[in-house]
């Protein structure tokens, strides 16, 4: 029996690798990922065994992987940012589990640098105090408790960062989301939005509450919205710890 790595390859550029991701991936006998998180590793893994699948076959990829383990020494399941951030830790702990322990390879999982801190990195110090991370893709989670969750973040005045914020055909839900933050936050609020963080075409924008829907925003952004001490200075993008300066 072999043994499941589960990586976080970070948000996309090799510099933001750990070192411990790159071993494991380095090591591994099997890659096994969404072929668009292998792509981002194609160069550290020429000559190895790779098993790549399409968008919405990750409980596929994962029962793959485990099957993988079962005859190869190391398999690293790679996923973009951190593996137990909206990554395949997860499914592959919950799938293993349902296995017989002498039927089940170890798991071991490996912390990435997530899209939202390479996003915040660029934008300055967003989320220097707390800070509520909202997926708004709604494949997985019904939309009403999308909606619940956003409300009460900006009720309790957390900052909030935004996954999966807007694709082709899922428009309308983020101009409903800027509706619930305009009942709990100022207009002005200052709100970030980066694309692509740390890979090629990164682009940073700064807007706020009130217009930062009319910039472009796609399923590569990350959308960072302020509270109420957050401000915008010289192109940075700031929450204060309260320390007195």
């Amino acid at each position: 029996m072999g043994k499941l790595y589960v990586v976080g390859i970070g948000p996309g550029s090799h510099e933001d690798m750990t070192p411990r991701a790159l071993n494991a991936i380095q090591n591994a006998d099997t890659i096994v990922g969404y072929n668009t998180y292998i792509k981002l590793i194609a160069s550290l893994i020429e000559g190895k065994k790779v098993i790549g699948t399409a968008m919405m076959q990750e409980v596929d990829r994962c029962k793959m992987a485990i099957e993988e383990a079962k005859t190869k020494e190391r398999v690293a399941v790679v996923s973009s940012g951190d593996a137990g951030v909206y990554g395949m830790a997860g499914l592959i702990l919950e799938l293993a589990l349902k296995l017989p322990k002498n039927e089940r390879p170890e798991a071991e999982i490996i912390a990435g640098v997530s899209a939202v801190n390479a996003a915040a990195a660029v934008l300055g110090a967003p989320l220097m105090h707390d800070f509520a991370v909202i997926s708004l893709s709604d494949l997985l989670t019904p939309w009403e408790l999308i909606k619940k969750r956003a409300a009460a973040a900006a009720q309790a005045d957390f900052v909030v960062a935004l996954y999966n914020p807007k694709s082709k055909k899922r428009i309308e839900q983020i101009e409903q989301i800027r509706t619930i933050m305009l009942e709990h936050k100022s207009p002005q609020t200052p709100v970030g939005i980066v694309r692509a963080a740390s890979r090629d075409g990164q682009s940073m924008t700064i807007s706020d509450l009130e217009n930062f829907t009319k910039e472009p925003i796609d399923m590569f952004s990350l959308v960072i919205i302020g509270n109420s001490k957050t401000f915008s200075q010289e192109g940075f993008m700031i929450t204060p710890r309260g320390y007195e300066v």
